[in-house]
């Protein structure tokens, strides 16, 4: 029962009653195939892609092949759960998941790196509806004390998703050739559109007039030059260089002028700023973007660590990373099995935050003579943290805002984890680079080992204090109820007290 205004109230079904249960498990399938997809495909076409560039040519255009998949989601992230709100998850899935088996065609067929581009940001686009819709379809589904247990299922998959890319890439590029990398998805995007045909349509009342194109527009205009700034840095360009400086600047005005947009003049914007007076998500995006840059940290530099500072092998240093995988396939299921039940879960965020401080204080610590135990273990403490937090941050937005901005409060937290990747890895690169003395030098070694040890505990510590600020930031998250359907975006009344005053 949800208060509808001074004094009268409505039935409103629980989350998941709509879905009969065998529905579910079909759906729950469909689900998990496309989280796999859109998660693994944003680091198995890394191993793979020297390969690439060798039989396509190109090589100028190599990192835009990773570039471009990352930019497209990002900026479909916020538009696709808007749009999932209007009109329904399933055509929004279906689209991503149609979409995503023709831009993997593409990239299979494809005879240059151009239209290599082309296809990995059809991908990325595809990816963004799907990312933007799937934890949302999850916590329309199930109830909300079983939602927070399949929440943290469905982040142990994408953790594992993400670690598990790079090698499978490697030993497909090895066995059958770099594109069976895209052709691999046919089949598993064609299963999950199969599955995901399960889901119940839901009539919630959008049309085509409903939809912010303005803000679609500037939206679009303002980040893409953003990040595309951004990913020059990791390119060598100094952040003063006009080809960084004119895209940071002009994504930012662009910015701007969507803000004024989304506040004066969209009759159902993209983004509601109102959302964000709301505790709960102002508080639980940053704090997803401060943990996504602490993850981004431990995965994208933790291998340099390995590889240049204590000299194991490219294969050997892969294979520590499974510490880091274990922790976020395990974690995640028990955070959110045992959520609903933590009287003070803002005190688990901030205890989360505290681990991921200590595992990058330790991962600071390393030098060429440590040995492998002291990064594994900090890998093991930084995967408990960012299990707690992933679920934790979903799982409370999801009870925090209407039903109608279901999708819109999700995709702000998968907005920002998405964002905090080029971000990361421009400033923490620029970081390295500068305090090393550059990452290229002759003799194909680089750096010595201990400039490089150097510049990756700057880089680590830098990360470590991120995570301090999200630890205070969580201490001013507003504890709310994780059961029954999604509250207001206030303090809800309780239903019973509700019910009374009714009453009366």
């Amino acid at each position: 029962m949800t208060a509808t205004g001074a004094g009268t109230t409505e039935e409103t079904p629980e989350p998941g009653a709509e879905a009969p249960p065998a529905a579910r498990g079909i759906i729950t399938a469909g689900a998990l195939l496309s989280l796999i997809l859109s998660s693994m495909d944003v680091s198995i076409v890394g191993t793979a892609l020297p390969r690439m560039a060798a039989d396509l040519g190109g090589l100028s255009l190599y990192s835009w092949v990773g570039v471009s998949y990352g930019m497209a989601a990002a900026v479909v992230i916020p538009i696709g759960g808007k749009l999932g709100d209007l009109f329904g998850r399933k055509p929004l899935l279906m689209a991503g998941l149609g979409g995503f088996v023709l831009a993997s065609l593409l990239g299979a067929l494809a005879q240059n790196m151009a239209l290599l581009i082309v296809a990995r940001t059809v991908q990325g686009v595809c990816a963004g509806l799907l990312t933007a819709n799937i934890f949302t379809l999850i916590g329309e589904i199930y109830t909300a004390e079983r939602r927070a247990q399949i929440q943290g299922v469905f982040f142990s998959v994408a953790g594992l998703g993400m670690v598990a890319g790079p090698p499978l890439g490697g030993v497909i590029t090895d066995n059958w050739g770099w594109r069976w990398v895209f052709w691999i998805n046919v089949p598993l995007a064609a299963l999950a559109l199969l599955t995901v045909t399960a889901v119940p349509f839901k009539q919630v009342g959008g049309r085509w007039q409903d939809i912010d194109f303005l803000g679609v527009l500037t939206l679009t205009a303002g980040l893409v030059p953003l990040l595309f700034g951004l990913s020059l840095t990791g390119d060598g360009h100094a952040w003063g260089s006009p080809e960084v400086l004119g895209p940071v600047l002009g994504g930012l005005i662009v910015l701007g002028l969507f803000c004024l947009v989304e506040s004066r003049y969209a009759r159902q914007p993209l983004i509601p700023f109102e959302l964000f007076k709301v505790n709960q998500v102002a508080v639980l995006v940053v704090v997803s973007f401060l943990s996504a840059v602490a993850m981004m940290g431990t995965t994208f530099y933790v291998p340099l660590l390995y590889q240049g500072v204590l000299g194991v092998s490219a294969t050997y240093s892969g294979s520590l990373l499974i510490p880091l995988a274990v922790a976020m396939m395990v974690v995640p299921p028990l955070t959110g099995k045992y959520l609903p039940s933590v009287p003070h879960y803002r005190y688990l965020g901030a205890a989360a935050f505290a681990l991921l401080v200590v595992g990058l204080v330790m991962l600071s610590r390393v030098r060429p003579d440590s040995g492998d135990w002291m990064p594994l273990l900090a890998m093991v403490i930084i995967g408990i943290g960012v299990g707690i937090v992933f679920p934790l941050t979903t799982t409370v937005v999801q009870s925090a805002v209407p039903l109608e901005l279901l999708g819109v409060g999700t995709s702000q937290i998968q907005f920002w984890r998405t964002f905090a990747s080029p971000v990361s890895i421009a400033v923490l690169g620029t970081l390295l680079s500068t305090r090393a003395g550059g990452l290229g030098s002759g003799g194909g070694s680089g750096p010595s080992a201990e400039r490089l040890a150097d510049g990756l505990s700057d880089v680590f510590m830098v990360g470590a204090v991120l995570a301090a600020t999200g630890l205070v930031i969580t201490l001013f998250l507003k504890e709310i109820p994780l059961r029954g359907a999604p509250a207001k975006p206030r303090p809800a009344v309780d239903s019973e007290d509700a019910a009374s005053k009714d009453a009366t």
